[in-house]
């Protein structure tokens, strides 16, 4: 079937069937798979009269593509999805937006744990750069735990360009910076704000931290000298969070 790829675990799976269960093709399940996850995940796709085929386990691990934790269960989805732009979300919203921005993350672990992160704390969208960034791969999909099908992911060609457009619009952009000397819990913002992190190791790039209103740090109290990207981005969120009332 053109037009298809597989995404796989239960999380996945059932946020799928959940939000977009039309781009369900078939799931399929490990034969020997009798628990209640399973049980429920097949009641699931039931209600939205999806069909659940048992196959052994050997198949699975071909639809996954191999040393992938499937957990016994694999569906096929169509790949086309609506186009989301960054205007399609702006427009809709009835707050002041909260966005983050992920310049240049390629680890799809650490995507799909910042797509969580943004999910939990209420983040509008996710923005990243076509270019030198991971994608929304299955592994990324897997890792954000349906976060992926509620959190829009917005790639753009020219990221500095769409910070300056949001800055247009009365967006803060606020950048994470060891360097900086401003901390993260006395620096001061407003509620419309974009929250931009960068890649494992390299942080910002030149341009994209250029073009930052403000500039801010976590305080590290221990010896290591930076978290991951996914932590970091807990932790700013979650105090943007806090700042504009749950």
């Amino acid at each position: 079937m053109s037009n298809t790829s597989f995404i796989y675990g239960f999380h996945a799976i059932t946020a799928k069937l959940r939000h977009q269960p039309e781009a369900v093709v078939e799931i399929f399940i490990d034969a020997d798979r009798h628990d209640a996850r399973a049980r429920d995940l097949i009641r699931h796709a039931e209600l939205q009269s999806v069909r659940v085929m048992p196959v052994d386990g050997k198949r699975l691990e071909g639809m996954a593509g191999g040393g992938r934790r499937h957990q016994g269960v694999v569906a096929r989805v169509t790949s086309e999805k609506r186009p989301v732009s960054l205007d399609d979300v702006l427009e809709t919203l009835e707050e002041p937006p909260f966005l983050l921005v992920l310049d240049g993350v390629q680890d799809p672990h650490n995507l799909g744990a910042c797509l969580r992160v943004a999910d939990a704390a209420g983040v509008h969208a996710v923005i990243a750069p076509k270019d030198r960034a991971v994608g929304l791969t299955q592994t990324a999909i897997k890792v954000a735990s349906g976060a992926a099908e509620s959190v829009p992911y917005i790639t753009v060609t020219n990221l500095a360009r769409t910070l300056r457009e949001l800055r247009e619009r009365d967006i803060w952009i606020i950048g994470t910076d060891a360097e900086t000397d401003e901390g993260l819990y006395e620096a001061e913002w407003p509620q419309a704000t974009a929250w931009v992190l960068g890649a494992e190791g390299d942080g910002m790039r030149r341009l994209t931290r250029e073009t930052c209103d403000q500039l801010v740090t976590i305080p590290m109290m221990g010896s290591v000298q930076s978290l991951n990207v996914s932590v970091a981005a807990g932790v700013c969120l979650y105090e943007a969070r806090r700042r504009r009332g749950v």
